[in-house]
């Protein structure tokens, strides 16, 4: 399973509120049925690279449709084939690790 980070950020815009956008986005995301968690500065997809490589492509044209002039999309990616991965565990993992000596 692949992890996503995505951020869009609709430029040309007639406020400089950008949460129609956001909540247009997350409405298809919800619609796709992937996994998801929203945060301040993004939102985490997870499920088969496939399927999240589809939907962040159509999260990315709904400020388009919706009258932005520009779109900047960020994407981080974290495609882990050796064992299940998950947002939740890659957090837990960080926390209960320790630092190297």
């Amino acid at each position: 399973m692949a992890i996503a980070e995505l951020g869009i950020i609709p430029i040309g815009t007639k406020s400089t509120s950008l949460s129609g956008y956001i909540v247009a986005c997350l409405k298809l995301l919800e619609d796709s049925g992937l996994a998801y968690e929203v945060h301040g500065m993004g939102t985490i997809i997870e499920g088969d690279l496939k399927d999240l490589l589809e939907v962040m492509l159509k999260m990315h044209e709904v400020p388009f449709e919706a009258g932005a002039l520009r779109v900047v999309t960020t994407i981080k990616i974290d495609d882990r084939r050796d064992k299940e991965a998950s947002a939740k565990s890659k957090v837990k993992a960080a926390l209960t690790k320790k630092p190297p000596a």
